[in-house]
């Protein structure tokens, strides 16, 4: 087999490895446990992809997100490595046929999600596998005190069982020391050799700046460079609004959020990763496994969960290790939305009970009683059924997602999406009649920008009020239109898919998930103090301070951001 460096040249054309790569593949190689907590960027994935293809069988790869599973599947086999994911897409039949390529096609990577490890046919199907290597990416999601806490995370000891024998190594970009020996314990990592990277990037300048206008401090911070930057936003409708915004003043940008499918994901990274477009505005499902190098500004224009969250988002500037600079804005009202949403996102233990028990009523289902169905749900209708708050009920339905009580699909399509598709001459000829799908047709040409060109959010709403006609009306002209290939309508949807996952036995779920849920939000509040502390300290060294926060000392002062610029009377940005 080829030897390390070999590959790296080979597959990656690089003719060194970064510290302390190196040292981590041969512990790897030597059949040890290992943790890896390096920050972001710092090249974590090479790590097991190296040690993996020196040795005979499959390296198993756990991670969370289909997107990430994705970017590193194409990687691989853009170098001619052979991957595959076992997403949900696949029926049985493909799953089948997938560990049948894995076992006779040589293939050298599995991807899966924590989620699709808990199925005994999956797990039987692994069994059967010649295993070199498992790997945890993004393990901090197993910790309760993780920012990202996942607890199908808790049932990859499983895989111990399966194949007790093979080498594990748990991955991680933000970890502090609770967390990491919670990860250890949880995994059941044997004697895991730690390594541990420094989060200090001494070409990052950090500036966190108090604004009353944050949006025009935007304009002019991306106006100031003329190379790739990230604005981060709080909301999927913010991303749409700075977008437009932005380009309303001649700024190249596209938008970035979890709501969009896979088509648009994929035709905003690429002009952005192109530099079609200069700026790319997100929410923070934008960046995990997204590697471009130089991206020289990245600005918050909203507060960030958590520290962990922020570091994350900050480390996506300069990976090139050139200079580049990080803008936290805020004011006093960024603050209180902050703390105020925060708080609505803490709901107790017996609020979830009592979700629970109303959701159970609703679909009437008896005590001792488990469902096989799968429910069509829809949330608001809930919540007004029982004088709930909205926002409350979404929360405590998320924790009884989290603690496997309940399962439901927390990503229904909310927004109305249009493209058009027919000729200019079809599309006049449309007009020219006097119906309401013409009329429908020339309100959407008059309101919305770029419709040819991309999927349109859309308000049927606002153009029913418009056109002073029923909402009803709207949508059945637009599914018209549709039908007859004017334009692809895709409707938004309120309702959810929701399956229990235990019988009813309100007590005694209640007494399951007491602890959990108590545990996570005494988490989330000591993370959204750990931040709001960091904004609110402008006398300490914004780098000393996050260092701190995880456990690392910095011995002098950073002389770059924004506390030491002020103490040395150099701040020249006045926002």
């Amino acid at each position: 087999m080829e030897k390390a460096l070999d590959l790296l040249k080979k597959h990656w054309g690089f003719s060194s490895f970064r510290e302390p790569q190196e040292n981590i593949i041969n512990t790897v190689i030597s059949g040890k446990d290992v943790f890896v907590l390096l920050p972001t960027g710092a090249g974590k994935s090479l790590c097991y992809q190296i040690p993996a293809l020196m040795s005979e069988g499959v390296c198993l790869v756990v991670s969370p997100l289909i997107a990430l599973m994705e970017d590193q599947v194409k990687s691989l086999e853009e170098k001619g490595i052979k991957a595959l994911i076992l997403s949900s897409k696949l029926n049985r039949h493909d799953t089948i046929v997938a560990f049948d390529n894995l076992i006779y096609g040589n293939y050298k990577f599995l991807y899966l999600s924590p989620e699709k490890l808990q199925s005994e046919f999956i797990q039987e199907k692994i069994s059967q596998l010649s295993l070199n290597i498992i790997a945890i990416d993004e393990a901090h999601c197993i910790s309760q005190w993780g920012h990202d806490f996942r607890s199908a995370y808790l049932k990859i000891p499983v895989l111990n069982d399966l194949h007790p024998d093979i080498p594990k190594i748990a991955l991680t970009a933000t970890a502090t020391k609770q967390v990491k020996d919670d990860v250890i314990e949880n995994l059941k990592l044997i004697s895991p050799k730690v390594y541990t990277g420094s989060y200090y990037r001494n070409n990052l300048h950090i500036r966190v700046l108090k604004t009353e206008d944050i949006r025009s401090a935007v304009l002019r911070l991306v106006r100031s460079i003329d190379a790739p930057a990230i604005v981060y936003v709080g909301t999927r409708k913010n991303t749409i609004q700075y977008a437009r915004f932005l380009n309303g003043h001649q700024i190249k940008a596209t938008y970035y959020h979890g709501g969009l499918d896979h088509d648009q994901k994929s035709k905003s990274l690429l002009e952005w990763k192109s530099e079609k477009t200069k700026i790319m505005v997100a929410t923070n499902a934008f960046g995990m496994g997204i590697d471009k190098s130089n991206v020289r500004m990245v600005i918050h224009a909203h507060l960030p969960m958590s520290t962990e969250n922020y570091i994350q988002e900050i480390g996506r500037a300069g990976r090139d290790e050139k200079t580049s600079q990080t803008y936290l804005l805020y004011n006093d009202n960024i603050i209180y939305e902050s703390e105020r949403l925060s708080d609505k996102s803490i709901v107790s233990p017996e609020f979830c009970r009592s979700v629970y028990s109303n959701l159970n009523d609703f679909f009437q289902i008896a005590n001792g009683e488990l469902s096989d169905k799968i429910f069509n749900f829809n949330l608001q209708e809930f919540a007004l059924r029982y004088d709930a708050p909205y926002i409350k009920v979404y929360y405590a339905l998320n924790h009884l997602h989290h603690e496997d009580i309940i399962f439901y699909d927390q990503n229904p399509n909310k927004i109305s999406r249009i493209r058009l598709i027919e000729s200019s001459s079809k599309l006049i000829q449309i007009q020219s009649s006097q119906n309401i799908q013409s009329k429908v047709l020339q309100m959407l040409l008059r309101t919305y920008g770029g419709i040819h060109e991309q999927y349109i959010s859309i308000n049927e709403s606002l153009i029913s009020s418009k056109l002073n006609i029923s909402k009803a009306q709207v949508v059945q002209a637009l599914q018209r239109l549709d039908l007859d290939k004017v334009l692809i309508y895709k409707k938004s949807s309120d309702t959810l898919k929701l399956k229990f996952l235990v019988p009813r036995e309100d007590n005694f779920v209640y007494q399951m998930i007491r602890s959990n849920i108590s545990q996570r939000n005494k988490t989330k509040k000591v993370k959204s103090k750990g931040l709001l502390d960091l904004i609110k300290n402008d006398r300490i060294c914004r780098q000393v301070q996050l260092l701190h926060y995880f456990d690392e000392e910095l011995k002098r002062p950073c002389g770059n951001c924004d506390v030491c610029l002020k103490k040395k009377h150099k701040l020249i940005i006045n926002t």
